[in-house]
């Protein structure tokens, strides 16, 4: 007891622990007020887009103007695709390139250049990477496409699964790789099959947020695939995709296309929740294993 009247009656240490209140409570209020503006949102999202969803949503193409009715099939089908190669170009891509960085990145001028640009594309505004593509394939080729739309989400996704996997490679015990070299693993080996695979949760992860960061990208498709009102398949014509749609919808005079545009909104919001809740779990995974 005589300790702690002690140290209360210094005047440094009530210094400092007022300093400490007013920081803990400064930041309650912080996370207070982000947690309502989330929850509003989400309630928002919520009440005006449930009322939106119905069977049409998911068979019917997006209607003309001041038509009435019709759905976003062709906005899902052409997101899903173009996501879907983006994923498909993007991950092995940016788990090789990370697992260079981890094993050479130090030690070479080039890892570190590559380091470096990831770093500038982590943080590149989107816009900047669809006009990037519009001026290096659109401009060519005279013509928007599902494919451009699909360089350019990819390049934003690369960046995210390089980072994730050169960290979670660095998680890996040096005492596991100087085993596997003690048996006589080559080094490609030992990359590949002993440390790629001790992360392997975590690499998903990487990939499973890049695929929700590409998947609400609306600026990059707008210079690129453009839209469709059609329910298309063909990768080299402009394809419809949910955030153009959305984007379009939200700002139309129609009244269906409005109520269209936060079903669409809905939609990619609980996709991409389920994608962030997936990634967690897998990382919770690999905490505890």
């Amino acid at each position: 007891m005589e300790n702690k009247a002690v140290v209360g009656s210094n005047p440094i240490y009530r210094k400092r622990l007022l300093k400490h209140r007013i920081g803990i409570t400064l930041s309650s209020i912080a996370m207070a007020f982000g947690i309502f503006v989330l929850l509003w949102i989400l309630g928002t999202l919520l009440y005006k887009g449930f009322g939106a969803l119905s069977v049409g949503m998911f068979t019917l193409s997006t209607p003309a103007p001041g038509s009435e009715g019709g759905g976003l099939l062709n906005a899902i089908v052409g997101s899903f695709f173009m996501v879907a190669i983006a994923t498909l170009v993007s991950t092995p891509i940016g788990i090789l390139a990370g697992i260079y960085l981890a094993e050479y990145g130090d030690r070479s001028w080039f890892g570190f250049v590559t380091r470096f640009v990831t770093d500038i594309m982590l943080s590149a505004p989107s816009i900047v990477i669809g006009l990037f593509v519009y001026a290096i394939y659109v401009f060519y080729v005279k013509h928007f496409s599902g494919w451009a739309g699909s360089i350019a989400i990819s390049l934003i996704a690369v960046p995210v699964i390089v980072r994730t996997t050169d960290n979670m490679l660095g998680l890996v015990p040096t005492s596991l790789r100087e085993a596997a070299f003690a048996l006589g693993a080559p080094r490609w080996k030992v990359a590949l099959l002993i440390r790629l695979r001790a992360v392997k949760a975590g690499v998903i992860t990487g990939v499973l947020l890049a695929v929700a960061r590409i998947s609400g990208e609306t600026a990059p498709l707008l210079f690129t695939a453009l839209n469709n009102q059609f329910l298309s398949t063909d990768m080299n014509a402009p394809m419809a995709n949910l955030p153009v749609v959305i984007y379009q919808f939200a700002l139309s005079p129609y009244d269906n296309w409005r109520e269209l545009a936060w079903g669409g909104a809905l939609l990619i919001t609980f996709s991409v929740l389920a994608l962030n809740i997936i990634s967690r779990v897998l990382s919770t995974q690999k905490v505890q294993s």
